[in-house]
């Protein structure tokens, strides 16, 4: 019985993921296998793999012949110049980068979120709202301004104020 060491498609379409399996040769790919010894997903940057080095060189030893495509992956996990006996043996992989749990990532949203002031408006269509409400709002004439801005209105007031008396037109 021929052995290989090869890839078996899971995924949708545009999102493959594999698994490195030991099967038999006269089988489909998605057919019936021996043994699963690890998985690659080319989706992420960098690529996961992970290979369970114990069984692929259990399996290589026994004569299982690996794809060419298992036989790249195994080069970048270091077990093929294992069993070759080469130099290189730590391989090519890259690793992804730690990442924080998911309870600090939760605590920093939190810290976030409460440095931001708590009055005004926390959507567009409040905000929309605020607007409308402040244009329908009639403008208020302070006789003692105490701001820029107050003042502001006052003159903005004065020259909306009809300048003739009903009697009169010209």
């Amino acid at each position: 019985m021929a052995v290989k060491i090869r890839l078996v498609r899971l995924g949708k379409i545009r999102t493959p993921h594999y698994r490195i399996v030991v099967a038999d040769s006269r089988k489909a790919r998605n057919g019936l296998k021996i043994e699963e010894i690890g998985r690659y997903s080319p989706a992420s940057d960098p690529s996961l793999i992970e290979v369970d080095s114990d069984r692929a060189q259990h399996w290589l030893r026994n004569g299982a012949q690996p794809t060419p495509a298992v036989e790249a992956i195994l080069k970048a996990t270091g077990d093929w110049q294992k069993f070759k006996g080469t130099t290189g043996q730590e391989g090519t992989l890259k690793t992804l980068p730690a990442r924080p749990s998911k309870r600090v990532a939760y605590e920093e949203a939190v810290k976030a979120a409460s440095n931001q002031p708590a009055d005004g408006a926390t959507t567009m269509k409040k905000r929309a709202a605020e607007k409308l409400a402040a244009k329908r709002a009639p403008v208020e004439v302070v006789a003692g301004a105490a701001s820029p801005s107050e003042s502001a209105l006052v003159e903005v007031a004065a020259e909306a104020a009809p300048t003739e008396t009903p009697g009169e037109q010209l």
